[in-house]
């Protein structure tokens, strides 16, 4: 399932979690990349035993879980299935951060951060964002509530690294469940500044954090924010020149989604002061999303 091991990574060996998942297909590529042994598990989450066995089998050095349920198409699917959320989100995190605590393991816990929502001490446009040990204020979306939850939870388990994930980008245009694909293809968005993850520059990241051994949470974002209409106006000047596009107001998008939708900023400053590297957000969109895909006219 995974690559063999080269000197530098030979007491690495990687167990991941999503192998169907966005996330969880990156991680495998980006361990055969960096020729670390990884396999993706197929144990059940809710599933005690069957990630035991996992476990015995694979004897990992760390565990990665990018598995989880965020709806199809979207998540207002968990407002009508919640108790299939609550097995897999809550129940199931928690049996994998139970099962690799009692082997001295850490967990690398891909969440997410849509567990806030501006506020009087965090407004729109003031660039104060929520920090790591502020306690979520949005419970608008069963999904978000699950995550919620379970991070409260989880912050009893020293052996976790939560990783909070904000409508993530990669440069891969042409997945439904990247951020950019989605609003372009929507009939009309909202525009509101947001803190967003760049998974082509953050996910490797990731990896280095477990090479680390950081635990605790994390806001996983690129530092700052970036509204629908940049990121479109974007779009339209990497990618095509044509592109329109409608905005309505939160009132108007009320009316046509089941659940509220997150919109916060995250102070990003502990990522960004154990990996100075790290862009902003227009700086990696820029970089890892719209350079790469950028149209250019072929010349005679």
């Amino acid at each position: 399932m995974g690559a063999e091991a080269n000197g530098s990574s030979s007491s690495l060996n990687f167990l991941i979690y999503g192998r169907t998942g966005w996330i969880g297909g990156i991680l495998g590529k980006l361990c055969e990349a960096q020729g670390i042994p990884y396999t993706y598990g197929s144990g059940r989450l809710e599933d005690r035993r069957s990630l035991i066995s996992d476990l015995d089998s694979v004897e990992p050095s760390h565990v990665f879980n990018a598995a989880g349920v965020t709806g199809r198409p979207n998540v207002d699917w968990c407002e009508s299935h919640k108790v299939e959320t609550v097995r897999t989100n809550v129940v199931g995190t928690l049996n994998l951060a139970d099962v690799c605590r009692e082997r001295g393991l850490v967990l690398i816990n891909y969440a997410t951060g849509c567990i806030f929502e501006y506020d009087s001490g965090h407004p729109l446009g003031s660039g104060l964002g929520f920090k790591e040990e502020d306690i979520p204020n949005f419970t608008g979306s069963f999904y978000s509530k699950t995550k919620a939850m379970v991070e409260e939870l989880l912050k009893n388990y020293e052996n976790v690294c939560t990783l909070r994930v904000r409508m993530p980008i990669s440069s891969d245009l042409s997945n439904p469940r990247n951020f950019i694909t989605k609003i372009t293809r929507y009939e009309k968005v909202v525009d509101i500044p947001n803190s967003m993850t760049i998974l082509d520059e953050l996910l490797p990241i990731s990896l280095e954090m477990a090479k680390r051994n950081l635990t605790g949470i994390w806001n996983f974002t690129n530092p700052g924010v970036v509204s629908h209409n940049e990121i479109l106006e974007m779009y339209r000047e990497f990618i095509d020149p044509s592109f329109t596009w409608k905005n309505f107001t939160l009132e108007e998008q009320a009316k046509v989604i089941v659940a509220p939708r997150s919109n916060n900023e995250l102070d990003a400053t502990k990522l960004k002061t154990e990996f100075p590297e790290m862009l902003s957000i227009k700086e990696a969109l820029v970089k890892f999303v719209f350079e790469p895909n950028k149209k250019t006219e072929i010349k005679d």
